[in-house]
Parts: structure tokens; sequence; C-alpha cells
């Protein structure tokens, strides 16, 4: 198993001026040098960057709430950003309520991560709020050639605040990976079917049995989602 992930902070700049709190997680050598072949899958990993995108800032999302799934992939071989949206912890701006804004976030933080860590492809993740968010900016980096969500809100009544998101990600061509719990408060698995049948592409759903929407989040599936980001980074 690989070593601890060397963790770095940094300051992105987003088009608009905002200054953007973000943190690089670079995995480290494997200790013992029998393990060659995990040695291998690191050297094959390391032209992706996975860039994670967090839950809603006004209800207290921020990075550090996806540190583990982070330090996880890290291990698998995988450099991983994770940032502060606009207004949350030391990022400077205000953010918006619906999240229209802090797509310049995602877009500068993607562009940051291939001119600075020698890498040429990114898979987009967005957890929660995070997941509409993401999927606005999908299309807007070319690097970006796959895109995650864990939770994505669906539902009628996030819809109000994030519906305007939802024909972004569902218009793209990318590959797109949908993982959400079937006892999701606000999105019901009828909901997010119907949503997926008009998307574009290749498209893939993992549904947790039994398992709600903040459960999800929780560190505890963190291992669960590391497995099922890495698998669809491989089959990309």
């Amino acid at each position: 198993m690989s070593r601890t992930p060397t963790i770095d902070s940094c300051t992105v700049e987003t088009s608009d001026g905002v200054k953007l709190h973000t943190t690089i997680f670079k995995p480290n050598a494997y200790e013992d040098e029998e393990e060659e072949a995990l040695g291998e899958e690191i050297s094959k990993n390391s032209s992706w960057v996975v860039v994670l995108v967090h839950p809603y800032s006004i209800l207290g999302g921020c990075q550090s709430l996806l540190r583990g799934i982070a330090s996880g992939l890290s291990r698998k071989g995988y450099k991983v950003l994770t940032f502060d949206m606009r207004g949350v912890g030391r990022s400077t701006g205000k953010p918006s309520i619906t999240g229209f804004k802090e797509i310049k976030d995602v877009v500068a933080v993607c562009k940051w991560g291939c001119e600075n860590l020698s890498v040429n492809k990114i898979l987009l993740v967005g957890s929660s709020a995070g997941a509409p968010i993401a999927g606005s900016a999908v299309d807007q980096v070319e690097q970006i050639v796959g895109y995650v969500s864990i939770g994505y809100p669906f539902g009628l009544l996030a819809s109000v605040l994030f519906g305007r998101h939802h024909k972004n990600v569902l218009k793209s061509p990318k590959p797109k990976l949908f993982i959400m719990g079937t006892q999701d408060g606000f999105t019901t698995v009828k909901q997010l079917n119907n949503k997926l049948k008009s998307a574009a592409g290749r498209v893939e759903t993992h549904l947790i049995e039994g398992i709600g929407h903040f459960e999800l989040e929780s560190p505890a599936y963190d291992s669960q989602m590391v497995i099922f980001i890495a698998e669809f980074i491989n089959s990309l």
C-alpha cells in the first residue's frame, strides 16, 4: 500500500479575481519494493488529476469534507485537488445561492491542475450541491474527460435552487457516473432515472441500498466512493 500522500496548499485565482484556498494531494512511493505491480499502477494513474467539488457552501460545505476521498484516491496513485469555493474558509468572495458563480471556481481549479501538475486528464467529482456546480463546468474545460456525482440533487425542492444546472451535465457527451443512496431525501430513484433518460453519451449509476443523502456523504462511505471513482477512471 502507498504511503500517506504528500499534502500541499496553494491559492488559485478565478477569472473574476476570487482567490481559492486549494489543497493538493500527491501520491508517494510504495513502501515495499516487491509491490512492483502497484508501483506500475501509480505510474499509470499519474496522468490524471481528480478535482473534488464540495457540498453546498451556504449549508457549511467545505473541502475538508472530501479529505477522506482525496486521501484514498491519492493512495491509488492519483493526484487530487480539493478547494474551498468562494466565501468558504480562507477563500475570498461571497457564495451564491444557486451556485452559478461557483462554476468559475471549478473551471479555475481544473485549469490550474493541468498547468501545474503535469497532467492531461481530469475527472471531475461533485458531492451533493457540488454535483450540479461541477456538472455545469464539465464542457468548459477540454481536459475534463469524465464526471462523477455523489448524491446529485435532482428532486423538485432542490431544483428550485439548482434546476438550471441540470441541462449542462445532461447534454454533455462526456462519460458520467451518478452515485446515490436509494433513501436520498432530495432525489428519489425514479426522479434520478427519469432525468437520466435524456442524458447524452455514456451514463452509469451506482445505487446504494437503504442509504440517505447525508449518510452517503459521511466518512463511513469514503472508501466505497474511492472504489467507485477509481473503477470509473479505469473504464475511461
